[in-house]
C-alpha cells in the first residue's frame, strides 16, 4: 500500500474508532437514562449488548505483542462480533414470539428470562470466539515467531489478525457456521414476521391496525439493522474466502483494507441509525441534547438564574415522582 493510502487508512481508522466509542456510549447512556422504563422490553436489553468495541483497530499491526497475547486479542474481537450476531438473532426470536404468541408473550418474555438469554448469548459467544485458543489457529506463524524471539531477539512482531487466526477457521467455522447460519435463521424469521403482519393488517379492524403498524415499523427498523450488519461484514468474509481458495494475489491490499474499514464502520453507523429509526432512542437523544444546551447556557449566564433553573427542575422532578407514586 502506498504511503498516502496508508495515511488515509490510518486517519479513517482513528475517526471510526472515535465514532464507535462515542456513539455506543451515547446509545447505552440514552437507554439507561432517557428510556429507562423500556429496559423491561427485551429488545432494548439486547441493543445494549450489541454495543461494539473497536478493538480490531489495534490488530492492524499497531501494537507489537507476543503471539499468545495477539491471539487472545484477536479472539476477543471474534467474541464481540459473535455476540452481535447472537444478539440480533435473539431480537429476531423476541419479535417472532411477540407476534405469534401475544397472549403468552408477557409471561414468556420476563426480565429474568431476558437476562438469562443475554447470558446464554455471551456464553456461546465466548465458547465460539475463543475456539482458536484451544488449537485451531495459525500454527506456523506462532511457531516461527516463538523461535525467533527465543533465539535472537526479544522484540515482538506487529500483531495482525490473520497472522494468528487461520483462514480455514475464518471461512469454515466463523463465516459459514457462526455468521451465515444465524443470518439465514434471522432472514427466515423476519420473512415470516412481515408475511404474518401483512395478512393481519388486511383482516384487522382500525383499532388493532395501529398497534400492528407500530410493530411493523419496529420490525422494519430491526431488520434494517440486520441488513446493515450483513452488508458491512459479509464483504470481508468473502475476501477471506478468496484468500483461502485463490491465494494472496486474489485480493489486493487496498481492497482488503477497504473491507476492514467497512466492517469497523458498522459500529459507528448503528447509533446514527437508532436515532433516525427508533423513536424512543431518538427521544432520549433529544433529552440529552436539551440538557447539554441548558447546562451550557447556565454556565455562561447569571449564577442566580442558574440556581433558580436548577431549583425549578428539582421541584419539578419531585412533583413528578410524587405524582407517579400517587398513581
Amino acid at each position: 500500500m502506498a504511503e498516502w493510502s496508508w495515511v488515509a487508512y490510518t486517519v479513517l481508522e482513528v475517526l471510526i474508532a472515535l465514532a464507535c466509542c462515542l456513539g455506543n456510549v451515547l446509545v447505552v447512556y440514552a437507554v439507561c437514562t432517557g428510556v429507562r422504563d423500556s429496559l423491561r422490553e427485551p429488545t432494548y436489553c439486547f441493543l445494549v449488548g450489541v454495543a461494539a468495541v473497536p478493538l480490531a483497530v489495534l490488530l492492524d499491526g499497531w501494537v507489537s505483542v507476543t503471539p499468545d497475547l495477539c491471539l487472545l486479542l484477536s479472539c476477543v474481537v471474534l467474541v464481540l462480533t459473535q455476540a452481535s450476531v447472537l444478539s440480533l438473532l435473539a431480537i429476531a426470536v423476541d419479535r417472532y414470539l411477540r407476534l405469534h404468541t401475544p397472549l403468552r408473550y408477557k409471561a414468556l418474555a420476563t426480565q429474568r428470562r431476558t437476562w438469562a438469554a443475554l447470558f446464554v448469548c455471551w456464553t456461546l459467544s465466548c465458547l465460539l470466539g475463543f475456539t482458536p485458543l484451544f488449537g485451531w489457529r495459525h500454527q506456523s506463524s506462532l511457531a516461527s515467531d516463538s523461535t525467533n524471539t527465543s533465539s535472537s531477539s526479544f522484540i515482538s512482531p506487529p500483531c495482525t489478525f490473520l497472522s494468528v487466526i487461520s483462514l480455514p477457521f475464518m471461512v469454515y467455522f466463523n463465516f459459514l457456521g457462526c455468521v451465515m447460519a444465524p443470518l439465514l435463521v434471522m432472514t427466515l424469521l423476519y420473512t415470516q414476521i412481515f408475511w404474518s403482519l401483512q395478512g393481519r393488517l388486511k383482516e384487522s379492524c382500525p383499532h388493532t391496525q395501529a398497534s400492528l403498524l407500530r410493530e411493523k415499523k419496529l420490525a422494519c427498523s430491526l431488520a434494517l439493522v440486520l441488513i446493515l450488519f450483513a452488508g458491512c461484514w459479509i464483504p470481508l468474509h468473502l475476501m477471506n474466502c478468496l484468500l483461502l481458495f485463490h491465494g494472496p494475489q486474489a485480493v489486493s491490499q487496498g481492497t482488503l483494507y477497504t473491507g476492514i474499514l467497512l466492517s469497523h464502520a458498522n459500529s459507528a453507523v448503528n447509533p446514527v441509525f437508532y436515532a433516525c429509526r427508533i423513536p424512543k432512542i431518538q427521544q432520549a437523544y433529544l433529552q440529552i441534547w436539551r440538557r447539554l444546551i441548558k447546562r451550557r447556557n447556565c454556565c455562561h449566564g447569571d449564577k442566580q438564574v442558574c440556581q433558580s433553573i436548577v431549583g425549578r427542575q428539582c421541584h419539578r422532578d419531585v412533583w413528578i415522582k410524587q405524582r407517579a407514586t400517587v398513581i
